[in-house]
């Protein structure tokens, strides 16, 4: 039997990233509107196909961005064709001296509790800090996200600081906490 190419950029036991595609519009969708009464307050990903034609096109064309989909690796499945259980974007990558990027996530709701983020970051941070030659990732979390600051803290970032009305979310400016990795913490 011939060996097919993972479309993985990076694998771990059970999830696999890759980058977006346009293809994966209605999946996202779908588990968007699965997952909507785990994501609010603190989330607002693309619900409709425009909208996802629109981030999904931001995260591929632009380069101070990067979008990762952290999916389900199934049994035997070499091709990445697993399911969607969450996503991982690098935004704002800075090169020259700072070499940084932010980081905003989501699970999906049938991910979600199951390790699945945990892993699918921990992949995302090894291929920014490897073949992105990032040094820096920051998370900005609203402090009431407490599933968020859990991940955070797990995948190894440390509370740098704490930020007023940093970011206009659901109709307000809302507080964040800063938590950041280099890759020497990483080592």
């Amino acid at each position: 039997m011939p060996h097919i190419a993972s479309r993985y950029l990076a694998e771990g036991p059970r999830v696999g990233i890759r980058p977006f595609t346009y293809e994966d519009g209605a999946e996202f969708i779908a588990r968007v509107h699965e997952s909507r009464e785990l994501h609010r307050p603190w989330l607002f990903p693309p619900d409709t196909a425009s909208a996802y034609a629109a981030y999904a096109g931001r995260l591929i064309e632009d380069p101070t961005k990067a979008g990762f989909l952290v999916c389900e690796k199934d049994a035997g499945d070499g091709d990445g064709g697993g399911a969607i259980a969450g996503f991982v974007n690098i935004n704002n990558i800075v090169q020259g001296a700072f070499l940084s990027g932010a980081l905003g996530y989501g699970a999906f709701a049938h991910a979600a509790g199951r390790g699945l983020m945990r892993e699918g970051l921990h992949l995302v941070v090894g291929h920014a800090f490897g073949p992105m030659r990032l040094h820096r990732l920051e998370i900005n979390v609203q402090p009431g996200n407490a599933g968020s600051i859990a991940l955070a803290r797990s995948c190894g970032f440390r509370l740098e600081g704490y930020s007023p009305n940093m970011l206009w979310i659901d109709g307000a400016w809302r507080d964040h906490e800063r938590w950041a990795l280099t890759a020497e913490m990483r080592a």
